[in-house]
């Protein structure tokens, strides 16, 4: 189920873009603050962002220049400041649309699932993915670097394509021990260090300049990745 992280003051409206996309099949968070939408960035993954730019603690500007930093996730503009110059600042600020108050439902739907149709398209062509020399089929379960079939054991594997699919976003270990290894796990966070060796040890003729399996200290990983077509 893809995840909507909601960022807007007035929780009423949040309350009715949550209805909405609830109702479309998707899991929803809400933020009512700069504050909160950065704290449950950090905690819990979304597939995409819709953010408010009048905010009380600080702008919508500010959490949208924090996740650019971080990750290429989606972000939708939804304000009802709705002057040209305004729009222009929130697309050439890295955001994928633009949206005024006041809004149909029905459309900020539309608008979510034209995204992240297009977010997808981005690194995933007929269910498979390039990484510069390294080419991933998500259906078929296959890699394969310059032409060569890489194997991986079934939890590295899925691990890689957890990485693959949020590429330039780094993660927490507890993120990837909730999202790979799920809810029940029991184990050490070390299993997702060994892991991690054992997919770049497999990687380790994938060339830098392409991408790599990053180490963010003190954080996580991220699957940096400079080719993606």
């Amino acid at each position: 189920m893809r995840s909507i992280l909601i960022v807007e003051d007035d929780r009423t409206i949040s309350l009715v873009l949550k209805a909405y996309l609830e109702k479309e099949g998707y899991s929803v968070r809400q933020a009512y603050t700069c504050k909160e939408a950065k704290e449950s960035w950090d905690a819990h993954l979304a597939d995409l962002v819709l953010l408010d730019i009048t905010l009380p603690d600080d702008t919508g500007w500010r959490v949208l220049h924090y996740i650019r930093e971080r990750s290429s996730c989606p972000v939708i503009m939804l304000t009802a400041i709705g002057t040209i110059q305004d729009k222009l600042q929130g697309l050439n600020s890295g955001a994928d649309d633009y949206i005024t108050k006041p809004f149909i439902g029905e459309e900020v739907v539309a608008r979510i699932n034209a995204v992240l149709r297009r977010s997808a398209r981005v690194f995933e062509q007929e269910d498979a993915a390039y990484f510069g020399s390294l080419k991933v089929n998500f259906k078929s379960h296959a890699v394969y670097l310059k032409g060569t079939e890489l194997r991986f054991t079934p939890k590295d594997l899925d691990l890689l394509f957890y990485l693959l699919r949020h590429p330039n976003q780094t993660l927490s270990r507890d993120q990837l021990i909730e999202n790979v290894w799920g809810f029940d796990y029991e184990g050490s966070e070390r299993a997702v260090d060994l892991a991690i060796n054992r997919i770049r040890q497999t990687l380790r003729d994938w060339p830098t300049e392409e991408g790599e399996i990053a180490t963010i200290r003190g954080v996580g990983y991220q699957a940096r990745v400079n080719i993606i077509s």
